[in-house]
């Protein structure tokens, strides 16, 4: 029996089909381009392979390909002969996630990794901001992911994919040293690894390393193909740092080069929306007219991509893209309709931004301001919530409120003070 390069046994007889699993796992861990081609080599050399299956499931959850992955586990939960208890599992904790049944998965992925702490494929699920502990909507989630990874630490030792996981873990607790010493190791390990490349923007973004920052992911990504899921949220990082320093051309040029549902081919439907809405708000918070038509764009691909509430991160999102379409109905269904374990944070922040679009600056501030203690029950990074931070204080000093903006950021964003001295 074959195992994989976490010295797992799999249930395939086939060395072609054990050698497409080793590279399939190595490029979700990567966030590497055809992640699922990869898995599927595997089953074409071994239909009977019941790990190439799950990975296959796996690789199409991450990029957004709901119906691919139930069609995958289908595949899979027929598979008897020869399959393995731990690969057993994998499916049964896959089918969890397909049927939206996070906090459930959740349970099953701990008592799993007590008995397979090296099964990479199951502990990825859980491992990142995107991952059953990022989207659990729990107070805490953080400090759980970081003792989450601090668990498997041990198990993997210098590992690249588990280094890159607990540095992000470490950064977004504030930690920045120790994750920069970490993703340091894991970039030198894997220069490929895009997750490692996307935890380094993270570090600079908190240090306020700008310049730092857009050199980095210049050269980076020369390398990175645009087929790759992390390519359009690179982007994102990478124009986000532009408009900080006022280059709005270059901003424009990687927002319609690689951020936009037409140009993010490789991203989920998640990463584009929510990299989409956020680059356009925070372009209008900085003083930039941004044309109705693109608004307009993205509140379609929203409302196509996303037509129920559940996720309070996508949710928010989409309410910031509605909200500035006027697109009243759209927005009001997240506001009457919200869903998910974050869901009463829903409708105060949409409400915030439906206040902002009319302009309305005292009332969205009172809407933003309710939802401040506990946004990071939304889920997504600290990066991406400073969208939260940034409305609140672009509303305040609209109002006036110079002294109290600035009282606000030193409070809770000190890294953000030097834009609303």
């Amino acid at each position: 029996m074959f195992r994989d390069q976490y010295d797992n046994a799999l249930s395939t007889h086939s060395a072609a089909a054990a050698d497409h699993f080793h590279i399939g796992l190595d490029r979700l861990l990567a966030g590497l381009p055809e992640i699922d081609s990869a898995f599927q080599a595997a089953i074409d050399a071994d239909p009977g392979f019941a790990a190439a299956h799950a990975g296959l499931a796996r690789a199409r959850q991450v990029i957004g390909d709901g119906a691919g992955a139930t069609a995958a586990l289908a595949s899979a939960a027929v598979l008897t002969d020869g399959i393995t208890e731990r690969e057993a599992s994998q499916i049964d904790i896959l089918q969890l996630i397909s049927a939206g049944q996070g906090a459930t998965a959740l349970r099953a992925v701990y008592a799993h990794l007590a008995r397979f702490p090296r099964d990479a494929l199951v502990a990825q699920t859980s491992s990142s901001i995107y991952g059953l502990i990022g989207f659990s909507g729990q107070p805490g989630r953080e400090a759980e992911t970081l003792a989450f990874l601090s668990m498997l630490r041990p198990h993997y030792g210098a590992d690249w994919w588990l280094q890159s996981q607990y540095a992000f873990a470490l950064c977004e607790v504030g930690r920045l040293d120790e994750a920069g010493q970490l993703i340091d190791q894991s970039l030198a390990a894997n220069p490929l690894n895009a997750h490692a490349a996307h935890v380094r923007s993270h570090i600079s973004y908190e240090a306020g390393e700008v310049t730092e920052g857009i050199a980095f992911l210049q050269e980076w990504l020369r390398g990175y193909s645009k087929a790759g899921v992390m390519h359009g949220h690179l982007s994102w990082h990478q124009a986000l740092w532009t408009l900080q320093i006022g280059d709005l051309a270059a901003m424009w040029a990687l927002f319609d080069e690689a951020v936009t549902p037409e140009a993010a081919s490789g991203g989920a439907p998640l990463s584009v929306l929510v990299d989409t809405a956020s680059l356009l708000h925070r372009a209008e918070l900085a003083g930039v007219t941004v044309p109705t038509a693109r608004w307009e764009a993205i509140s379609r691909f929203a409302a196509k991509a996303f037509p129920a509430t559940g996720n309070a991160f996508v949710d928010m999102h989409a309410a910031v893209a509605h909200a500035m379409a006027g697109e009243s109905a759209a927005l009001a269904q997240i506001v009457t309709a919200p869903a998910g374990p974050a869901a009463d944070l829903v409708p105060r922040l949409a409400n915030g931004f439906q206040e902002m679009a009319r302009q309305n600056w005292a009332e969205a501030a009172v809407h933003l301001k309710s939802a401040m203690a506990d946004t990071a029950r939304i889920g997504g990074s600290r990066a991406q919530r400073d969208l939260v931070e940034h409305s609140l204080l672009a509303c305040l000093m609209r109002q006036g409120r110079k002294a109290e903006a600035q009282d606000l950021v030193a409070l809770r964003r000190p890294m953000l003070k030097e834009l609303y001295a």
